[in-house]
């Protein structure tokens, strides 16, 4: 009894000279400090304990390698059945796991929650360009492919290849190995491509693309989102006929073998945060759209795309 009572005592006295502090749930964000993956932890993080959902304080762990496979590996391999775990995804995420870019992993192997924003996807021209709506420059392509080239700041395969090619088979057009994409170095870069007329459009972000909108150097064709992105008067590509969602959406995923009541928690738990006025401002502040999607039917959807991404991707050559 001496024994124990002196040992939880030695343990206290350590707790308290380290200054740690102590926390419940961990968020992993499968990159270095400063990126998207690191955002959506921390501010998830911080908003689940200022709003009560944890508590105790998150505790965040970056955990950068192979593009978020390192993280990916260790969930699936040692953490399966943490249910005080949860971990930072967007569209990068699923879009190499339908590229077998995780050394064989697959999007069945976790389980993801939810998102609660988004970076919406654009399809953008300069400002004169003779393209004035998305449907114009759909039926330029199919017109003639080579009539347009599409600049992006992903790799060939990429994102932001995806996304005009996502539109283009909604239109029917079959032949997308055709489509013209030069993939550069970011999205700034792609926009400067388009405006000084070596490319005919760009593919890419909105946040990549207010400035030059702004500035009246481009003309935006379409976001890819579900409905108009507030404080812009921009039609979405559904308006225009082309039932086509693509978001660089940011959420999160859990272990697989967690309760079907903990993912359900964990679910609600992001729903909280989703409606929450700290969210909203998180959201304005970043330049993110609002975009949610928890539990069952987020899971449901993010099944769709990652067949949609392999399908596209193998037929374009980046996966066999």
């Amino acid at each position: 009894m001496k024994k124990t009572l002196m040992g939880a005592i030695a343990a206290s006295a350590l707790f308290a000279f380290s200054g740690t502090t102590a926390y419940a749930t961990e968020c992993i964000a499968p990159a270095n400090p400063g990126g998207g993956w690191d955002f959506t932890c921390r501010q998830i993080g911080k908003i689940l304990y200022d709003i009560g959902e944890v508590d105790a304080p998150v505790q965040i762990t970056n955990m950068a390698g192979a593009g978020g496979g390192l993280a990916f590996s260790t969930v699936v391999n040692e953490r399966s059945d943490d249910n005080d775990l949860i971990v930072a995804a967007s569209s990068a995420t699923t879009t190499r796991l339908a590229q077998n870019a995780y050394g064989g992993a697959t999007a069945d192997q976790v389980r993801f929650v939810g998102a609660i924003g988004a970076d919406p996807g654009v399809i953008v021209v300069a400002a004169d360009s003779p393209y004035l709506t998305l449907n114009d420059l759909v039926d330029a392509i199919k017109e003639d492919p080579a009539s347009v080239a599409f600049a992006g700041g992903s790799a060939v395969g990429g994102f932001d290849h995806l996304k005009p090619l996502m539109v283009l088979r909604e239109a029917g057009f079959e032949d997308i190995t055709a489509v013209k994409y030069i993939g550069v170095d970011g999205g700034a870069d792609a926009i400067t491509q388009t405006v000084g007329g070596f490319t005919q459009a760009m593919t890419g972000d909105m946040s990549e693309v207010v400035g030059f909108l702004d500035a009246g150097e481009i003309r935006v064709l379409a976001t890819l989102t579900e409905d108009r992105v507030p404080g812009f008067d921009i039609p979405t590509a559904r308006e225009q006929g082309l039932d086509v969602v693509a978001v660089n959406w940011r959420g999160l995923y859990v272990p697989k073998d967690i309760s079907d009541e903990d993912f359900e928690a964990w679910g609600a738990k992001l729903q909280a945060v989703a409606d929450s006025a700290e969210w909203q401002q998180a959201m304005q502040d970043n330049g993110l759209a609002p975009f949610t999607k928890v539990g069952g039917d987020f899971q449901s959807w993010i099944d769709g795309v990652v067949a949609q991404t392999e399908e596209l991707s193998r037929e374009i050559g980046v996966i066999q």
